[in-house]
């Protein structure tokens, strides 16, 4: 029976055995940093191998066994050895192997803008890393294809930008030097058109500085309790020259009696600019409608109606973008598009308010609705 010293003997053995070939396997690890996965793992399984052998054969020589049976120990633990570690080799090879290759071959066909489906090339682990490429893959694809059409209507805005500040510029050029030359024929009237002109292009200039500040988020809104009517009276008081000109009226609907926390200027310019689409796309001598009544939610619904044709369906969720400008089924010979800018600070105002905007085609022609928020937030934003 073996006695406490020769068991403290076997561990203090053991214990220097395996303390050795860990140092040993940490030092091959740092040698082979740069090295395989499954050499790495291969690298840990002979180490632990390794210490077992050591300790056994260490052990069994301090028990004084024969040569004979310490011969047959050291080829019995030897080819086991050599056996498990091959097998180790041969296991890590073909399944962590196989599963790195398979997730750099995967992180190359995303880097080349593929999009992966989901795999299942080996362990656990890196199917569920394989999986989170093959999610990752699509929303790069998602964000790829959002990119490219931002570019796509960047170029196309400036492109447009350019050409409606061009014109009226070439005009007033052409204007000023009529004027300097002495030869225009009404000099009262061309002063009055480079003035028209130039207001022009101030507005455009502000909108596109209105336009920056609620893409960049620096607009600061001051709400404070307004009566809907009072505002949509300052707008029509605005658009009525526009209208009257080609007979078209604006009536209210439903409006009187609904108040909200807003910022009475920036909504009252997104009315005004609402009313100015309608007016522009509206039939000659036809009539808009301004409607508002409180959803289930407490939100106030404002709708602007005019009986024009309306954009096309696939148009809808474009037409509040930078740039965009109505297709052949909203051009009219009255007046020019602008420079798309008019309904995206619609949405960027409404959107700062906590509210919405969509379009839909009704019977009697094409109608915008905005909702917006009733009240403040606990928290100073304007929210139910």
């Amino acid at each position: 029976m073996l006695t406490v010293p020769d068991l403290a003997l076997i561990v203090l053995t053991a214990a220097i055995c395996t303390a050795l070939v860990t140092a040993l396997a940490v030092a091959v690890l740092r040698w082979n940093s740069k090295g395989s996965v499954a050499s790495q793992v291969t690298i840990v399984v002979a180490a632990a191998v390794l210490s077992i052998v050591a300790s056994v054969v260490a052990v069994v020589l301090e028990m004084f066994v024969s040569s004979h049976d310490l011969t047959v120990l050291c080829w019995i633990v030897g080819v086991s050895a050599v056996v498990s570690l091959t097998a180790a080799w041969v296991t890590m090879h073909q399944t962590v192997g196989r599963s790195v290759r398979s997730l750099v071959e995967s992180a190359r066909r995303i880097g080349d803008g593929d999009v992966l489906q989901p795999q299942t090339p080996g362990l656990k682990e890196f199917n569920e890393l394989h999986s989170q490429l093959a999610e990752s893959s699509t929303r790069l694809a998602a964000a790829r294809s959002e990119v490219d059409k931002l570019d796509a209507a960047r170029r196309q805005f400036f492109a447009w930008i350019s050409h409606d500040l061009r014109t009226p510029l070439a005009g007033m050029r052409a204007m000023t030097e009529a004027l300097d030359d002495g030869v225009a024929p009404d000099r009262e009237a061309y002063i009055r058109t480079i003035r028209t002109k130039v207001d022009t292009m101030t507005d455009m200039v502000d909108d596109l500085f209105e336009l920056s500040t609620l893409q960049s988020g620096t607009l600061r809104l001051e709400p404070e309790l307004v009566v809907l009517l009072d505002l949509i009276s300052d707008a029509v008081s605005d658009i009525q020259p526009a209208a009257a000109a080609r007979g078209v009226s604006i009536v209210e609907h439903g409006v009187e009696g609904h108040m909200l926390w807003a910022d009475p200027r920036e909504l009252t310019r997104a009315i005004g600019n609402l009313l100015a689409n309608g007016v522009r796309h509206a039939p000659d001598h036809s009539e808009i409608v301004i409607s508002a009544h409180t959803s289930d939610d407490h939100h106030l619904v404002l709708s602007i109606m005019d009986h024009g044709s309306g954009v096309d369906v696939e148009d809808l969720g474009r037409m509040f973008d930078v740039g965009w400008r109505a297709n052949a089924a909203r051009t009219t010979d009255h007046g020019t598009h602008g420079a798309g800018l008019g309904l995206a600070i619609v949405r960027g105002i409404v959107e700062a308010h906590g509210g919405e905007i969509h379009a839909e085609h009704v019977p009697d022609g094409f109608r915008l609705s905005v909702t917006l928020p009733t009240t403040i937030a606990n928290d100073g934003s304007l929210g139910e």
